[in-house]
């Protein structure tokens, strides 16, 4: 409790209750803003990346290696073939009497492997009257082939 002297001379004191409740709520929501602004300055900073806050790189050093595009691997399955995209060449393989033709995909996908044995990613499209487990079936060949990182692609 806080004494007021009233300069009155009575010798009486005055209480006086200061409400300090409307103050923490203000300093409440200020600290609460303050953190979520804390927040998204970071989120902000991560997206730029280092280049922007990296360290200035030494002069002596070379520069980095160019790197080469990825070579895309894409397994296209329609109603009656599979057409296949590697390293901008297309394949067709039609399909045989008894469905698709699963062995020359594989074997195509196997020589294509083996000229660029590092290549673990491949992308399969699906045309819209091909059933999902066409679809399935011709993942479960890519990933024979050695492409374990398989990415379903919409359109078709």
């Amino acid at each position: 409790m806080a004494h007021v002297d009233d300069g009155g001379g009575s010798g009486r004191n005055v209480s006086v209750d200061v409400n300090i409740i409307p103050f923490i709520d203000l300093m409440s929501v200020i600290i609460i803003f303050l953190l979520i602004t804390a927040v998204w300055t970071q989120v902000s900073m991560i997206q730029l990346g280092s280049s922007v806050y990296g360290k200035a790189q030494d002069q002596s050093q070379p520069p980095p290696k160019e790197i080469d595009p990825p070579i895309p691997v894409e397994v296209y399955v329609t109603a009656n073939s599979y057409i296949i995209t590697l390293d901008k060449k297309k394949y067709t393989i039609s399909k045989v009497e008894e469905g698709y033709d699963k062995k020359s995909l594989f074997e195509q996908l196997k020589m294509f492997k083996q000229k660029f044995n590092d290549k673990k990613d491949a992308i399969v499209t699906v045309a819209d009257d091909v059933i999902y487990n066409d679809m399935v079936e011709a993942m479960d060949v890519m990933m024979q082939a050695g492409f374990p990182e398989i990415t379903v692609s919409t359109g078709g």
